[in-house]
């Protein structure tokens, strides 16, 4: 090339190097395409033009350019890592990651490589990888928000989500309007269980970005843990709206769905899930939940099965199998996998870690042996007969319990030394979860141990209710609404739908509730109702003991499926239970009957939500009809 035609190269590529610097993509990319029909091989040319293409939004002709200057000198690691980044665009992921390691190669402290390339693996699930490239990153100097909040989904990928708040805030610190530091932060702080902190995260992103598809689902994630179900759900379809076609935001608005009793349209949603990400084991768990809600055993059992084969190491799936098999009578299979419940359903951690468990075999008599409850006061009510087959074997038997129920249990007899979940247990020999005994001890459906009552009421308190009461009318002891929770979603109904028993002559309705729900007494009208006042039942270690001792002067209890149906059915009473369309595991399939409560008969939902029938079926048999 000669001196005038090496000259106009040179001033070609200076001005169009001061377009590219100025922000003129356009002007620039005609200079250099002038340049290159002059010289073809000018890497410098090749390579600016690559980056001004893939900065237009022109990958293919990034790559083209960028390879041909690589063609031209190997030997530059900023070409390697441009043209990393337009074969990622293109979904190129294997060169990607091949041009960013030749990238790192040439310079071993290519921050930036190493940050493209902790990307490219986040977005390829390699979190590990990810991690790894973040760190040296950093380590490198590349302290910036982008950095940290890589790290952090890294981070979240690896179920290290503490480590992850600390690079969010870390992140924040840098830039504290960086959406994607606090979408991460309120991913971290919902694995956490910090539901109310991640709403925050996630609506400052949304301030920040309102269109944001993944802020929206997060907030949806949220707010479904914060039980807001209607806000949740359409947090989740504004979610989708915007584009976020995720599996993720479809799974959980199927959970939603399923919580608020619409199990037809949940299946759509976990279908779709799994339609999007077939390797996503939530999605088949959730789409196992829904098919179960629709009583399609076989097909529920096959989508846990699909979940357990693409993630053995999780629970959930496990438990959710066991739960069907239970409801259907199989016990044995059932307790098997009962086993596998998750840690979240053992919330009363009573067991001692230095004991042995006990495994249903070994010899118990003359050995102190604990067991404890873990999960609702109504299972800890309905399990705790186990305590006295461990006594009937000769152990002696410690029940670490609710704080509230220790006064009401002490009633299972002198043998069974009953303490609070708060107390230190003694010096044991053996140990059992209350809730693994049916397993232990190979219960069955004509082998559960319904001798009944098993609770007894204090005399005085019976006594001193009794006359309070004034026995004379058919007294029916009533309950309508459980606690707050998911355990409750769809068991509850308004106290409203008994007007048509109390409309029946000579029938009281006693009012067994405490808490919330008892605003609607007086929604009902006066007089329908009884409440017993605020000496009721109150809060502290007595729990339940007035409510046994009501209902021994009661001629009938009818309650929703709460801790109240359990305590009735202990106490051997006359006891109708509501049930929704697909209730409990424990209340089986189709029966009127339960083998856990012989003096309990259960009235079901023929449809989800359809409570009328229910009560009109009720109010029949009330009159003998």
């Amino acid at each position: 090339m000669n001196d005038d035609r090496q000259g106009a190269v040179g001033a070609l590529f200076a001005h169009s190097l001061d377009l590219y610097r100025r922000g003129a993509l356009a002007e620039a990319d005609r200079g250099l395409r002038a340049l290159l029909e002059l010289d073809p091989g000018h890497f410098d040319a090749l390579h600016l033009g690559g980056v001004i293409a893939a900065q237009s939004g022109r990958p293919e002709r990034a790559v083209e350019l960028i390879q041909r200057a690589i063609g031209c000198n190997a030997d530059v690691a900023a070409a390697h890592r441009h043209l990393g980044n337009s074969l990622r665009e293109l979904h190129r992921f294997e060169e990607a990651l091949a041009s960013y390691a030749r990238a790192i190669a040439l310079r071993a402290d290519f921050k930036e490589a190493y940050v493209n390339r902790g990307m490219l693996h986040l977005a390829l699930r390699n979190a590990p990888a990810a991690l790894a490239d973040f760190e040296r990153a950093l380590a490198l100097g590349a302290d910036d928000a982008q950095v940290h909040t890589g790290r952090a989904s890294a981070l979240i990928n690896l179920a290290r989500p503490d480590e992850a708040i600390a690079s969010c805030d870390l992140a924040l610190a840098r830039d504290r309007d960086f959406s994607p530091a606090h979408i991460n932060r309120a991913a971290a702080c919902y694995v956490l269980g910090h539901h109310q902190q991640a709403l925050e995260s996630a609506d400052r992103a949304i301030g920040l970005r309102p269109a944001d598809g993944q802020a929206h689902g997060y907030r949806g994630a949220a707010l479904h843990a914060l039980r807001r179900l209607d806000e949740a759900l359409d947090t989740l379809d504004r979610a989708i709206t915007l584009g976020t076609d995720s599996a993720l935001a479809h799974n959980l608005r199927a959970l939603c769905l399923l919580d608020l009793q619409r199990p037809i349209i949940a299946l759509e949603s976990a279908e779709r899930a799994a339609t999007l990400r077939p390797e996503l084991a939530d999605a088949h768990n959730t789409r196992g939940l829904a098919l179960g809600e629709l009583g399609q055993f076989d097909a529920a059992i096959a989508s846990f099965d699909r979940a357990i084969a693409l993630q053995p190491g999780i629970s959930q799936p496990q438990f959710n199998k066991g739960l069907q098999y239970l409801q259907s009578g199989d016990f044995e299979r059932g307790w098997e996998l009962y086993e596998r419940r998750p840690a979240a359903d053992r919330r009363t951690p009573g067991g001692r870690p230095d004991v042995p468990r006990w495994d249903g075999i070994a010899d118990i008599a003359g050995r102190t042996f604990l067991t404890y409850a873990e999960q609702g006061l109504g299972d800890t009510i309905q399990f705790s007969r186990y305590a006295q087959l461990l006594a009937a074997r000769g152990a002696r038997v410690v029940l670490s319990v609710q704080d509230g129920l220790r006064a009401l249990l002490r009633t299972l007899g002198s043998h069974i030394e009953v303490i609070g979940a708060t107390a230190r247990p003694p010096d044991v020999d053996l140990q059992c979860p209350l809730l693994s005994l049916p397993h232990a001890f190979g219960t069955r459906i004509d082998s559960i141990p319904a001798l009944c009552p098993y609770l007894q009421p204090q005399p005085e308190r019976v006594a001193r209710w009794r006359a309070r009461l004034k026995v004379g009318s058919r007294l029916i002891g009533i309950h309508w609404q459980g606690g707050p929770g998911r355990a409750d979603a769809g068991r509850s109904f308004p106290l409203r739908y008994f007007a048509s028993i109390a409309r029946i002559p000579g029938v009281r309705l006693i009012s067994l509730q405490k808490g919330p729900g008892t605003e609607q007494i007086l929604e009902l009208g006066h007089g329908r109702v009884q409440d017993l006042g605020p000496d009721f039942d109150p809060a502290g270690s007595d729990a339940f003991l007035d409510a046994a001792a009501v209902m021994v002067s009661l001629d009938l209890v009818i309650t929703s499926d709460t801790s109240i149906a359990h305590l009735a059915g202990a106490l051997g009473r006359p006891t109708w239970v509501a049930l929704k369309h697909r209730p409990d595991w424990r209340w089986l399939h189709g029966r009127e009957d339960s083998p856990w409560y012989p003096s309990m008969r259960l009235f079901r939902q023929l449809e989800p939500g359809a409570w009328d029938p229910v009560f009109e079926r009720m109010a029949r048999a009330l009159q003998g009809v």
